[in-house]
């Protein structure tokens, strides 16, 4: 996984933007989907993120904010460890849909986060989802409850650049493993998306639909094998595949089931498989 930005310094991390799902304008044709913007994604301190919501959260639920385990102010979760519940009183800047700054949103706790088999954390916020749409404007985006399709068009838009990146998913990788950690089923981008230190913990959106259906988190910048900042894949044989300078994001429809009434994170909850 790619280092979050500390001061001057640079790693390989990821990015997401936001976009509002399209609107059908009749029965006969759909709408052609918004265009994605950043409308939704946050910038923290290190890295990037963004507001989300799963498909059954009400508007009076504490929002939530997505981002990497590896951006967590704590630092890296160990291999096997997993944080749950945890106070915070992190501060995001919320972005309007050209990038601008719309204000600030605190959490209350780290809902979950971790860096095994995935690289994701959860924060809830002290804010609803209807405090930021009334006090903001901005709609949470939408996680996607269905496991993403190769080929798709995604934009990757980082809330700490104010940058879009727009590639395709070229397909994934079996174990993606980096240092001492290893994630299942890693997204691969085709190599448009050249993203830098600062996109970590970005949403990754699908152009088609505006739903958030990874999360950025690392890529290979120098071309070594399986060593920090330079991850390799291994297929189901053990095969070692290093791809220099292709980047990588982590599925996040695997969240949707582990997230109860309340938008409260409950591991215990059928069908949730993230690491406990």
């Amino acid at each position: 996984m790619n280092k979050p930005l500390v001061g001057a310094c640079f790693a390989v991390l990821f990015l997401g933007a936001t976009a509002a799902p399209a609107a059908a304008v009749s029965s006969e044709r759909p709408a052609k989907p918004k265009a994605v913007d950043f409308a939704g994604t946050v910038a923290l301190s290190n890295c990037s993120g963004s507001v989300v919501r799963v498909p059954d959260s009400k508007p009076e639920d504490p929002a939530l904010v997505l981002s990497n385990g590896h951006c967590l102010e704590s630092g890296f979760p160990a291999p096997g460890e997993v944080v749950v519940d945890q106070p915070s009183s992190r501060s995001f800047t919320l972005l309007k849909a050209d990038g601008s700054d719309a204000g600030t949103v605190k959490a209350s706790k780290v809902a979950y986060g971790t860096m095994t088999d995935t690289d994701v954390s959860l924060y809830e916020l002290t804010s609803t989802y209807s405090d930021i749409e009334s006090k903001y404007g901005i709609k949470a985006l939408e996680l996607n409850a269905a496991r993403p399709e190769q080929g798709r068009k995604i934009t990757v838009a980082s809330g700490y650049w104010k940058k879009l990146y727009k590639c395709s998913i070229d397909g994934f990788a079996y174990r993606l493993k980096e240092g001492n950690w290893t994630w299942k089923d890693s997204v691969r981008y085709t190599p448009e998306c050249q993203t830098i230190g600062g996109t970590s913990g970005s949403p990754v959106i699908d152009d088609e639909t505006g739903k958030v259906v990874a999360v950025n988190n690392t890529g290979n910048e120098d071309g070594q094998e399986c060593t920090d900042n330079n991850p390799c894949e291994v297929d189901e044989n053990g095969k070692v595949t290093v791809r220099k300078g292709i980047n990588y994001a982590q599925q996040t429809y695997t969240i949707v089931p582990c997230v109860a009434p309340g938008n409260k994170i409950d591991l215990s909850r059928e069908g949730c498989e993230l690491p406990k």
